[in-house]
């Protein structure tokens, strides 16, 4: 009878330990981030594209700690956070992207590119450092400069869903 007691003792004390070493954090928005994760960092993205969009750097900063914010239970930290990102901004181009047939172009592409360094310090194998590229298209008729903010913001909000499912989604 005693023997059953310690028995049955040990197998629900085995499985309690094996769930809870196996644990895995799932959210609703695809992410996987590993339970130990506590802390994330986002250093300022450096602006090194040829041309120069004043606000991009601070604003692909500040996307990115919002979506981990929002979309996680993680903590900012100012550096060295258990998923820690730093990156450029390596192209901020304007190029046509159709051409009617008297050869003038129809609609142009706004194409930004940042490269990520991404360390995950609790599983250093997921750490990455590579290279995003997002675009949008306008209609040649159309003035850069009143269309500019809101093509960024849907080109941003692109980038930081990729960078974001790079690094805290394992499928």
């Amino acid at each position: 009878m005693i023997k059953r007691k310690v028995a049955a003792l040990l197998i629900l004390l085995f499985a309690l330990l094996s769930q809870n070493s196996c644990k895995v954090s799932y959210t609703f928005t695809g992410a996987s981030i590993p339970p130990e994760a506590k802390t994330f960092s986002v250093e300022l993205f450096q602006n090194l594209a040829s041309i120069v969009n004043p606000t991009l750097a601070n604003y692909i900063t500040e996307e990115l700690k919002n979506r981990f914010l929002t979309q996680t239970s993680l903590s900012p930290v100012q550096d060295f956070g258990d998923f820690a990102f730093s990156g450029q901004i390596v192209t901020y181009n304007i190029a046509p992207s159709a051409i009617q047939g008297n050869e003038i172009a129809a609609q142009n592409r706004l194409t930004i590119s940042v490269k990520v360094k991404f360390v995950n310090a609790i599983d250093p194998k997921q750490s990455f450092d590579k290279t995003f590229t997002q675009y949008a298209v306008f209609d040649s008729n159309q003035n850069f400069a009143q269309v500019e903010q809101s093509l960024v913001q849907e080109i941003v909000e692109k980038l930081v869903d990729d960078i974001f499912n790079a690094a805290a989604s394992n499928w």
